[in-house]
C-alpha cells in the first residue's frame, strides 16, 4: 500500500542514464530559478515605503533615488555572478568562492547562511503569497498559517516528482506573473502619462521633508534590497542546466537581471506616483492594481498571478539548497545523505529536510512576512559580501588578462552588499539577531560533523598502524525464553557456525522455573549446554550482560570472540508486534555499541 501510494504521488523510478533528461533548458531554468528574484517585486519596493512612511508621506519621493541605487547594486550582483559562473561552472556560487579564495570558515559561514537563506526563501515566499490571497479574500486571514503549510506541502511533493516536472508545472505561473505585471505597469504608466493620475497624489521630487536623514535613507535601501535576494540561486545550480552549462546559466542570469529591473522599477515608480501607502491588511501591489484596473477581472488575475508566483517562489529553494547541501556534503560538512539520488533522481532528502524546516519556521512565526523578511535578506547579503570579497581576491592573486574591470565590478558589489548587511544589523537588529546564533551553532555543528568523517576515515584506512586482532574461535551465546521453533530455529544457526561451543541461556524470576526449565531442557537439547541465572528482579538484560562479560574475559585469552544469536520471531502483520514483548529489541539495543561482542539476530517469521 505505501509503496503503492509512493508512486501514485510521485511517480515511476528513472534509470540513471535518464539524467541528462532531469537538465534544463532556459525558459524553464528562467521559471525555477528566476522565481525567487521576481516575487521579491511584490514586497520590495513596500518595504522601502514601510521605512520612508515613519517620516511621513511626503517622503515618499525618496523611493525613487532609493530604487535607483538599488538597480545599481542589482547590476553589480548580475555582472559578478556571471563572473562566477564561468570562473566555477561546476556550482556552488557564495560557498565555493568563498571557500577557495577566502578559506574554510568564511566560506561555511557563506554555506551555512544560504542554507537558512534557502530556508527562509521557502518560508518567506509562501507567507508572502498568502498574504496576497488573504489580501483579496479577507475571511481567509484567520487561516493562513494552515493554508502556508499546505503550500509547502504540495511544493515539496511537486519537487520529489523531479526537476523537469516541476518546472514544467511551474513555469506558467511564473510568465503569467510577468506578463501581469507588464500589463499592470504599462497601463498604470498610460494613465499618468495621459493624465488620469492627479498630481495632488504625490509630491514632487526634491520636496524638502522633516526628519529625513541619511541613515533613515540607507535604512529604506536596505530593506528595499530585499527585492534582490535570489539573484544568486543560478550559479548555485548551474549543474541542472543542459549543456554548455555555463553558458546557458549566464543567459538564464542575464534575462534574470532584466526583468528583475524592469518590474521593480514600475512598482516603485506606480506606487510614487498613485501616492500609495503602506497597510497592513493589504499589499502595495494590491492598491496599484485596485487603482489602475478597479476590482474586476484583471484585478483579480493580477493578484493571483502574484499569489501564485509568491508561492511557488519557494521552488528557487528546492532547487538551490539541495545542490548547495551536496556540495557540502562532498566536503564531509553536512551528512552524505545529502549526496544521495532518490527514485526520481533528485537530492530528495534535502528536499524533504527544506520543506520540515520550512514548515517549522511558518509555524514559529505564525506565517508573518514582516517578522521573516529582514532574516531572510540579511542571511543572503552575507554571502553577497563574501562571494564579491572572494572574487576581488581570486583576480588580485591570478591577474588574468582584463582582470581590472571584472575586480571594480566584483569590489563595488561587496562594498555595497557590506553595507546593506551593516544597516540590517543596525536598523533591525530585534529581528536579525538570530542570525549571531545560529550561524556560530552551525559552524560548530560542520566542524564536528567534518572531525568525525575525518576520524572515521582515519581508522577504516588499510594503511593505518593499528594491528588486526586475529580470531582463532567463536564463542557462541543464546538467549532462551522457552522451548519454541524460534529457539529450535536459532540454535540450528548457531550449531552451522560453531557446534562445540553454544551456550544456551536462560533468565527465571522464580526457583521453581529453573528447575522445571533445567529438566525440559536436558530431554529436548542435550547436547547443547544451558546455563540458567536465576534473577529475583524480573530483569533479563542486567544479568545477561553480567554473563557475557564473564565468558568474553575468559574467550579473550583464548582469542575467542564472543556472538550472541538473538531469536527473534516476525508477526506476519506489522501491527501484532505491540501485542508481545520486545525483549530482543532490549538486548540488541544494549549489546550493539559493544566493541568486544559480535550480536546476530535469527528470525522467525510467523504464517498467520
Amino acid at each position: 500500500m505505501i509503496s503503492f501510494l509512493k508512486r501514485f504521488l510521485i511517480g515511476r523510478p528513472l534509470k540513471s542514464t535518464e539524467l541528462g533528461e532531469q537538465k534544463l533548458n532556459k525558459k524553464k531554468a528562467l521559471a525555477i530559478l528566476s522565481s525567487d528574484a521576481l516575487s521579491s517585486v511584490a514586497y520590495g519596493p513596500e518595504q522601502i515605503l514601510i521605512v520612508l512612511v515613519t517620516v511621513g508621506t511626503m517622503a515618499f519621493w525618496y523611493s525613487i533615488p532609493i530604487a535607483i541605487g538599488v538597480l545599481v547594486l542589482l547590476t553589480a550582483l548580475i555582472l559578478s555572478y556571471r563572473q562566477i559562473i564561468f570562473a566555477y561552472s561546476h556550482g556552488g556560487g557564495a560557498y565555493v568562492v568563498s571557500k577557495e579564495n577566502l578559506g574554510r570558515y568564511p566560506g561555511l559561514v557563506a554555506g551555512g547562511s544560504l542554507l537558512v537563506d534557502y530556508i527562509l526563501t521557502v518560508a518567506v515566499s509562501v507567507s508572502a503569497g498568502t498574504d496576497a490571497i488573504t489580501s483579496a479574500f479577507p475571511s481567509l486571514h484567520e487561516h493562513k498559517v494552515l493554508i502556508a503549510i499546505i503550500f509547502v506541502l504540495l511544493i515539496t511533493l511537486l519537487n520529489l516528482r523531479g526537476v523537469t516536472e516541476s518546472a514544467s508545472v511551474l513555469a506558467y505561473p511564473v510568465y503569467l506573473f510577468v506578463l501581469a505585471l507588464f500589463i499592470l505597469i504599462g497601463t498604470g504608466l498610460y494613465n499618468i502619462l495621459t493624465g488620469q493620475v492627479p498630481a495632488e497624489l504625490h509630491t514632487s521630487l526634491g520636496t524638502p521633508v522633516a526628519g529625513i536623514s541619511l541613515f533613515l535613507l540607507l535604512r529604506a535601501f536596505s530593506s528595499g534590497s530585499s527585492a534582490l535576494t535570489g539573484v544568486e540561486a543560478i550559479s548555485n545550480a548551474i549543474p541542472n542546466f543542459k549543456s554548455p552549462e555555463a553558458s546557458n546559466a549566464a543567459k538564464t542570469l542575464a534575462a534574470m537581471g532584466i526583468l528583475l529591473a524592469v518590474l521593480f522599477s514600475g512598482i516603485v515608480v506606480l506606487a510614487y506616483y498613485y501616492g500609495i501607502a503602506p497597510r497592513a491588511d493589504v499589499t502595495v501591489v494590491s492598491q496599484i492594481a485596485e487603482q489602475t484596473f478597479g476590482r474586476n477581472a484583471m484585478y483579480f488575475f493580477v493578484q493571483g498571478t502574484t499569489a501564485l508566483i509568491l508561492i511557488l517562489a519557494a521552488n528557487t529553494g528546492y532547487s538551490a539548497f539541495p545542490l548547495l547541501a551536496v556540495n557540502l556534503a562532498k566536503d564531509k560538512f553536512i551528512p552524505r545523505m545529502f549526496t544521495m539520488r532518490g527514485d526520481r533522481l533528485g537530492y530528495s532528502n534535502g528536499i524533504i529536510i527544506l520543506g520540515v524546516l520550512s514548515m517549522l519556521l511558518i509555524y514559529v512565526f505564525e506565517g508573518e512576512t514582516e517578522q521573516l523578511i529582514p532574516l531572510y535578506a540579511v542571511g543572503v547579503f552575507i554571502p553577497f559580501t563574501l562571494s564579491q570579497t572572494g572574487m576581488m581576491v581570486k583576480w588580485l592573486r591570478e591577474k588574468p588578462a582584463g582582470w581590472m574591470p571584472k575586480f571594480v565590478i566584483n569590489t563595488v558589489g561587496a562594498l555595497i552588499s557590506f553595507i546593506v548587511t551593516m544597516m540590517f544589523f543596525l536598523t533591525k537588529f530585534t529581528q536579525v539577531w538570530p542570525v549571531f546564533v545560529f550561524l556560530p551553532i552551525l559552524l560548530f555543528v560542520f566542524h564536528r560533523i567534518h572531525k568525525h568523517y575525518e576520524a572515521v576515515a582515519d581508522q577504516l584506512r588499510i594503511t593505518t598502524c593499528e594491528p588486526t586482532v586475529k580470531i582463532e574461535g567463536n564463542v557462541i551465546i543464546v538467549p532462551v525464553a522457552g522451548i519454541t521453533h524460534v529457539v529450535e530455529n536459532s540454535l540450528e544457526y548457531a550449531k552451522s557456525l560453531s557446534p562445540q561451543q553454544i551456550i544456551a541461556v536462560y533468565v527465571p524470576f522464580e526457583r521453581e522455573d529453573e528447575a522445571a526449565f533445567e529438566e525440559k531442557w536436558k530431554k529436548w537439547q542435550p547436547d547443547v549446554r544451558l546455563v540458567t541465572l536465576y534473577t529475583p528482579y524480573r530483569s533479563i538484560v542486567q544479568p545477561l550482560t553480567k554473563f557475557i562479560d564473564t565468558i568474553n574475559w575468559k574467550a579473550a585469552e583464548l582469542n575467542h570472540r564472543v556472538t550472541v544469536i538473538i531469536p527473534q520471531f516476525i508477526p506476519k502483520k506489522g501491527w501484532h508486534n505491540i501485542l508481545h514483548n520486545q525483549s530482543s529489541l532490549l538486548i540488541r539495543a544494549r549489546l550493539l555499541f559493544r566493541s568486544d561482542v559480535i550480536v546476530t539476530t535469527v528470525p522467525y517469521h510467523l504464517k498467520k
